[in-house]
C-alpha cells in the first residue's frame, strides 16, 4: 500500500474530491431534516437552528479528535509506520467513547436549565430539549464515523468515504420521511422523527464503511485490528495533538450556539433563516474543509517523508484549488439564490428577507476556502496549540461583533451575519504568519 503522498495537483484532488463529498452526504442529510420540517412548520425549521448547532458542538469536538489523529496518523504514514496507524486508532476510539459518554450525560441532565434560561419561548426550549434527549444517543456512532474518516484520509484511500456517506443518506431521506409524517406504516413522530432518523442513519454509514474495511482487506495491511490493547502512551499522545483542537473546535461552534441564541431574541423567522444560512454554509462549504482537510493531513505527510522545504509550495497549491472552487460556489449562490431559498417551503416574504444574507454567505465562503486551508496546515505540521490561540483570538473578535451588532444595537440579521467575515480574516492572518515564520521546522509528533 502507497502510504506517501506527492505535491501534485492531481494528487491533491484525489484526495479532497471524495473527502469534499462525504461531508456533502452528511450536510445533505442535515439540509434534508430541514426540508421537511420546513413544510411541517416554520417553528420547528427554527428549532432545528437551535437543535442542529447545539448538536453541532458535540459534533465538532469529534471532529477536533479525529483532526488530531489524522495528522498523527498522516505522520506515520509518511515515515511508513504502517503498524503504528492501527495502534493510534484504537486508542483514538476509547477516548472517543469517552467523550459520547459525557456529552450525553451533559445533554440529559445540564442542557435543559441551560436552554430554560437562554431562549424566550418556552415552547421552543420544551421542543428543543425533547429532541436533543433523542438525537444525542448518535454521539458514539458520529465520533467513531469521523474516526474512521480520518483513518482513510490519513492511508490515501478517501476514495472510500463515499460508500458510507451514501448509505447514511439513503437511511436517513427514507427514516426522515416515514418517521416525521408516518408514512410506509411507521408512527408519525412530526419534529422528533428527524432525531430518530438521524440516529439510523449514522450508524447505518457507520458499520457499511467497516464492512469496507473489512473485505477489501485494508485493515490487515496497516494491522488495524491486532493492537487492541489499551496503550497509555499513546492515549497521552493523541490527547496532547487533539485536546486544543478539540477545545479549539468546541469554542467556535459555542460562539456559533451564542450567535444563534442572539438571533432567536429576533424572533422566529430571523431564527428559521439563520437555520437556512447555516444549511448553506455547510453544503456549499464543504469543498473548502475537504481541502483545509487535505491540507492537513498532505502537511504531515510530506514533513513525514522530510520534505519540509516543499510545505509552502503544497499549501499554495491547495489554496489555489481551493479558490478556485469556493469562487464557483459563490457564483452560483449569487445566480440562483431564489432557487436555492424556495426549496424550504416557505412564502415570498420569508424568501426575500433571506436574500441579503444568502450574499453575506457567499463571500464569507470565499473567505473560509483560503483561511481554514492555513490553519489546517498549522495542524499538520503538529503545532495544535498554536491552532487554539488563533481560534480564542478569532471568536473574541466574533462575540464582541455580534453582540454589539444584534443585541446592543439591535441591527439586522444581515448585518449581525458579517461576522463571518470577520471571523475567517482573524483566521487566516496569524496562520499565515506561522506558516511564513518557518516555527514550525524540525518539530516531531
Amino acid at each position: 500500500m502507497q502510504l506517501t503522498v506527492e505535491i501534485t495537483n492531481k494528487q491533491i484532488l484525489r484526495i479532497a474530491l471524495p473527502i469534499a463529498l462525504s461531508i456533502l452526504v452528511p450536510n445533505i442529510n442535515f439540509i434534508t431534516n430541514n426540508i421537511f420540517l420546513g413544510h411541517l412548520s416554520e417553528e420547528a425549521l427554527a428549532v432545528a437552528g437551535i437543535t442542529g448547532v447545539y448538536y453541532l458542538v458535540f459534533g465538532v469536538m469529534g471532529f477536533g479528535l479525529s483532526n488530531g489523529l489524522q495528522a498523527l496518523m498522516s505522520r506515520r504514514a509518511g515515515e511508513n509506520k504502517a503498524g503504528e496507524i492501527g495502534l493510534l486508532f484504537f486508542q483514538a476510539v476509547r477516548i472517543a467513547l469517552a467523550f459520547a459518554i459525557a456529552g450525553i450525560f451533559i445533554t440529559w441532565f445540564i442542557a435543559p436549565f441551560i436552554l430554560k434560561y437562554s431562549l424566550h419561548s418556552k415552547q421552543d426550549m420544551q421542543m428543543a430539549v425533547g429532541f436533543l434527549r433523542i438525537r444525542i444517543w448518535g454521539l458514539p456512532f458520529l465520533y467513531i464515523y469521523q474516526l474512521r474518516n480520518a483513518l482513510l484520509i490519513s492511508i490515501n484511500k478517501s476514495k472510500y468515504l463515499i460508500i458510507g456517506a451514501l448509505a447514511e443518506t439513503l437511511a436517513n431521506v427514507f427514516f426522515d420521511y416515514a418517521f416525521i409524517f408516518g408514512h410506509f406504516g411507521f408512527p408519525e413522530l412530526g419534529f422528533n422523527g428527524a432525531a430518530y432518523a438521524s440516529i439510523i442513519a449514522e450508524f447505518t454509514g457507520l458499520v457499511t464503511i467497516f464492512g469496507v474495511i473489512h473485505f477489501k482487506g485494508i485493515g490487515k495491511s496497516i494491522n488495524l485490528f491486532k493492537n487492541k490493547k489499551l496503550h497509555l502512551n499513546s492515549i497521552k499522545l493523541i490527547l496532547h495533538q487533539s485536546a486544543p483542537i478539540v477545545l479549539q473546535s468546541a469554542i467556535s461552534v459555542g460562539s456559533w450556539e451564542f450567535f444563534y441564541i442572539l438571533i432567536e431574541h429576533h424572533g422566529t423567522q430571523a431564527l428559521a433563516i439563520s437555520n437556512i444560512m447555516r444549511n448553506l454554509f455547510g453544503i456549499f462549504g464543504c469543498f473548502a474543509w475537504s481541502f483545509a482537510s487535505a491540507s492537513n493531513s498532505m502537511v504531515s505527510n510530506i514533513i513525514g517523508q522530510k520534505l519540509e522545504n516543499h510545505v509552502k509550495e503544497l499549501i499554495y497549491k491547495i489554496s489555489k484549488l481551493g479558490l478556485i472552487f469556493s469562487i464557483g460556489i459563490a457564483i452560483l449562490i449569487n445566480l440562483f439564490t431564489r432557487f436555492f431559498l424556495s426549496a424550504y417551503g416557505q412564502n415570498d416574504g420569508f424568501i426575500n428577507a433571506a436574500i441579503p444574507v444568502a450574499r453575506i454567505i457567499s463571500f464569507a465562503l470565499v473567505l473560509q476556502s483560503v483561511s481554514s486551508i492555513w490553519l489546517n496546515a498549522v495542524l499538520g505540521t503538529g503545532n495544535s496549540r498554536r491552532n487554539l490561540i488563533t481560534e480564542i483570538i478569532a471568536i473574541v473578535l466574533y462575540c464582541l461583533y455580534v453582540y454589539t451588532a444584534l443585541e446592543h444595537f439591535n441591527l439586522s440579521i444581515t448585518i449581525g451575519w458579517m461576522s463571518e467575515w470577520l471571523y475567517w480574516i482573524a483566521i487566516f492572518i496569524p496562520s499565515y504568519w506561522y506558516i511564513q515564520s518557518n516555527k514550525w521546522m524540525g518539530k516531531k509528533i
